[in-house]
């Protein structure tokens, strides 16, 4: 296939066995990158926690400094003085009647979902197909709350979600390729740094066992945790 032989090309640019430190990661990201269209930077991570126990279910929210490069379609739940505090913040939709009827019927012409705590019991209505794409609001991620003109300003401005999922994995895009070297090492600390502070303190092992780099269309570059972790609490 050809999408194969592209793929196993860019494969031989990165070293077997290799763990690569953060500069040499990125800068060998940029030399895979192989389509036309501008690419989104991820990072996956593999950790040690058992996302069964609750103190070890890994989830938060952090803002990247350099944004995310892609533009976050936002739907609240509010209404109100709320609903006109989320309009004046730029929220791309609110909802109503006819939104959730929408949803149902299977629109999803948004990102993200952010509702007040009073708006949950019209969302939970709709559990159950918001919940399986990851865009059931969550206190726990920052989108139920009643500052909602906050939240739709920092997350259509770079925050994003992360979370572990059943298997202990995390795959997070920290922006796109286009991004100046500053800009993406600046996103990526901020990600690393918000995981490190996650940390549960009942952890026994090591945190995070794996990270590695790729573009959408990239195989992966694997780097040394030990180093990663340094760079990013040295504040590079």
């Amino acid at each position: 296939m050809k999408v194969g032989k592209r793929l196993k090309g860019l494969q031989t640019k990165v070293e077997p066995e290799k763990l690569y430190d953060v500069e040499e990661g990125f800068a060998l990201l940029r030399e895979l990158k192989s389509s036309k269209f501008d690419e989104t930077v991820e990072v996956a991570l593999k950790l040690g926690v058992d996302p069964k126990q609750a103190d070890q279910y890994i989830r938060g929210t952090v803002s990247l400094p350099a944004g995310t490069g892609k533009k976050v379609r936002v739907l609240v739940f509010a209404k109100g003085e709320k609903e006109s505090e989320a309009k004046e913040a730029g929220a791309d939709y609110i909802a109503d009647d006819e939104t959730l009827s929408k949803i149902q019927g299977g629109w999803f012409d948004f990102d993200l979902v952010i509702a007040t705590p009073d708006m949950m019991g019209a969302v939970g209505r709709l559990g159950k197909v918001l919940g399986p794409k990851g865009l059931m609001p969550n206190p726990k991620s920052g989108t139920v709350t009643m500052d909602v003109g906050k939240a739709v300003t920092e997350f259509k401005a770079g925050r994003i979600e992360y979370r572990v999922n059943k298997f202990a994995d995390m795959n997070v895009p920290i922006g796109k390729i286009s991004f100046s070297n500053e800009n993406i090492v600046a996103n990526f600390s901020a990600f690393v740094q918000a995981v490190l502070r996650a940390k549960p303190a009942s952890l026994k092992g090591t945190y995070i066992q794996s990270m590695v780099l790729s573009l959408t269309q990239s195989p992966g570059v694997p780097l040394d945790v030990a180093k990663a972790s340094l760079f990013v609490s040295k504040g590079s």
